[in-house]
């Protein structure tokens, strides 16, 4: 039995192949209707989601199975004071595989030691968010049909966002990835990342404050909102929200192939105008997340079509 914590319990030829499971999904889908016929799963979400819960939920129906769960910890046990590895014993009594989403770090982690069925972490507190690195990974590849050599930019709120950390942590196992850091001071990315994981590994790294210094350069921007729930002082949230501001205007000295990605949900660091642009990729990566979970299940369950 296995469980995913972090994109790094996968490894690159894992990952590989769940791309190429994921493209054979889209590609033909009916062939995969019935590959979880008689199976559920669980989502456990004990903070607020929408595209994630709900693509875990589509992609098990999508492959024939049922689902069952919450989705806030208010309607679990969990407001009564039950412990989370308690909660996931009791669930993997009735479900195959458990999605679960926890405020806490390591939390995901705590409940695998326990659960009788495979775990997977669908985002725990600012620390890593596997499933959304997997849906970034296959959203790449389908833009440039490649997985390497290209820079990729990240802006914004890079010291809490889980997604950012997940996916530099995967991308920094492919071969020629430019890193370029933009964020203010005080939301720069954690020392940990820079030096487990880029430096470790002789990775380069640049760090800038403006978007506009280095936007011609970029072949993927990666924009994240600032997340007021990471906060503890609302002053700080306010003063930082908007130091990001994506508007069609900036995107003229920016590449004709660039993919702007964004794992949703954004507040105002792209404009609505940029939707339109052919280059916004956002509402793809929403899409991908379901056939990459898709493909997570089935792995984890050890099902084929």
């Amino acid at each position: 039995m296995r469980h995913l914590i972090e994109i790094t319990d996968l490894t690159v030829e894992e990952i590989n192949r769940l791309i190429t499971l994921a493209e054979n999904i889209i590609t033909n889908g009916r062939r995969f209707s019935e590959v979880c016929k008689g199976k559920k799963i669980a989502t456990l979400f004990f903070e607020p989601s929408t595209r994630t819960r709900l693509s875990f939920e589509a992609a098990m129906i999508e492959l024939g199975g049922y689902v069952i769960g919450f989705s806030s910890s208010d309607c679990s046990s969990a407001a009564k004071g039950e412990m989370v590895t308690d909660t996931v014993r009791t669930v993997g009594c009735y479900a195959d595989i458990i999605a679960m989403r926890h405020p806490k770090e390591g939390a995901p982690l705590a409940a695998s030691k326990y659960s009788p069925v495979p775990i997977i972490n669908a985002g725990d507190g600012g620390h890593n968010h596997p499933t959304q690195t997997l849906a970034d990974l296959l959203t790449i590849y389908r833009e440039k049909s490649r997985l390497d050599s290209f820079t990729i930019g990240f802006c914004g709120d890079l010291m809490f966002g889980r997604t950012v950390h997940s996916l530099i942590n995967a991308l920094s196992r492919y071969e020629n990835i430019n890193f370029i850091f933009i964020s203010p001071e005080e939301l720069k990315i954690p020392a940990y990342i820079k030096d487990d994981t880029l430096k470790k590994r002789g990775l380069g790294f640049k760090e800038v404050e403006r978007l506009e210094d280095v936007l011609p350069d970029l072949d993927v921007l990666y924009m994240t909102r600032v997340q007021r729930e990471r906060f503890f002082n609302e002053a700080d949230y306010i003063r930082l929200k908007d130091s990001y501001i994506l508007e069609p205007s900036k995107l003229y000295r920016a590449k004709k192939d660039l993919c702007i990605m964004h794992p949703l949900p954004r507040v105002n660091e792209i404009s609505h105008s940029v939707d339109n642009d052919p280059r916004a990729c956002y509402f793809k990566q929403v899409q991908n997340g379901k056939y990459i979970r898709m493909a997570l299940i089935m792995k984890l369950l050890e099902l084929e079509a």
